[in-house]
């Protein structure tokens, strides 16, 4: 196949929804060229800052990703998936669109600051001296703009030595972090759409959307009844977003009840439908340690017991880019919102593998 060749003519055919072309692998070989000659960052992995799942997934998403993060509440599914967004906007290696359906903007940006007041990836405490967690840092803009009139929040943080620093931290990069903010409405999986368009008209650096949660996205369909049905759409549409607009798509997965119950969460228990298991190029399921490990570890020895409750387990359960059913673990330091990023495998034998191998 020589790139260099004259087009050939490409033919195509009017369908029920429009025009569809076929494209010859000439074509598409030429657009490779271009690519890698004119934009080629697009074609390169961008890292999500957490080392031990980018090692496994060839480096980090790719434009036309279709990433899952699946757990249960309160595992830490926002915290992750919002420092993922922060360490590749703070990288530069590509803009973010944040579209939170759960918390307000200022919520999320008063994370990003408490992240912000320490070195996550410091061992024991050493990172952590002289960091504000969330509620110091909401109190210390309340109490402080109650003593000085006319002073904004962020002044008044801003006047902590760590909250200055956190501010220059988030200034850094906050021009590439965009926020959606606010309850579902109709059609916001139109709304995702336009906003993606839109900033390839402004800007033409590559683009990560960050979707929490998943489950929260209204359909462009109005008449569906079925949360399945309501599932399988947006997860479907999601990925033709990340297709169509050459950008890697991140998105929160709730699980369902039954998930809940079950000693460890699977894949498979995530809420809304089947859809996710075929749409998905990477899936991410989140365990809390503690409850997934072989029991033996903990009934002798008390001390790791209480050690394996600061620590998440990630499972690449679903994997096109390299080997799945990947066990890594990441130390929570939920009380600064964030985790310590450089993370490891995990090398104790976990729950469902101790009952797998007495059955065997």
């Amino acid at each position: 196949m020589k790139t260099g060749d004259a087009p050939p003519t490409d033919w195509g055919a009017e369908g029920p929804q429009g025009w569809v072309q076929a494209r010859s692998l000439a074509t598409v070989s030429r657009g490779l060229v271009a690519d890698v000659e004119g934009a080629g960052a697009r074609l390169h992995p961008v890292p999500t800052g957490f080392s031990a799942i980018d090692r496994w997934i060839s480096g980090g998403v790719r434009a036309g990703d279709l990433v899952l993060l699946g757990g249960a509440q309160g595992v830490g599914k926002t915290t992750m998936c919002l420092q993922m967004a922060r360490n590749i906007a703070a990288s530069g290696q590509a803009n973010v669109l944040y579209a939170c359906y759960e918390h307000p903007d200022d919520y999320v940006l008063n994370r990003l600051l408490v992240q912000e007041t320490i070195d996550p990836t410091a061992a024991g405490v050493a990172g952590v001296v002289g960091g504000l967690t969330l509620d110091e840092l909401v109190a210390l803009m309340a109490e402080r703009n109650e003593q000085v009139s006319g002073k904004t929040p962020l002044e008044a943080v801003g006047d902590h030595p760590a909250g200055a620093r956190a501010i220059e931290a988030v200034n850094a990069y906050a021009e590439r972090f965009h926020l959606v903010t606010g309850v579902a409405h109709r059609d916001s999986i139109g709304s995702l759409k336009a906003l993606v368009s839109q900033h390839r008209m402004r800007d033409n650096q590559p683009l990560v959307l960050f979707v929490d949660y998943l489950q929260k996205v209204q359909p462009a369909r109005q008449d569906l009844p079925d949360e399945a049905e309501r599932v399988t759409e947006v997860v479907q549409e999601l990925k033709q977003l990340a297709l169509g607009a050459n950008i890697a798509v991140v998105a929160i997965v709730a699980a369902e009840k039954e998930g809940l119950r079950a000693p460890r969460l699977r894949f498979t228990h995530l809420r809304g439908s089947s859809a996710l298991m075929y749409e998905a190029d990477i899936a991410i399921i989140m365990n809390d340690k503690w409850q997934i490990i072989d029991r033996d570890r903990i009934v002798f020895n008390i001390h790791k017991s209480k050690q394996y409750r600061d620590w998440i387990v990630c499972t690449i359960e679903k994997n096109r880019s390299g080997r799945n059913l990947v066990d890594v673990e990441f130390l929570k330091r939920f009380e600064h919102c964030c985790f310590n990023p450089n993370g490891e495998i995990v090398a104790e034998r976990l729950y469902e593998e101790r009952i797998q191998g007495e059955r065997e």
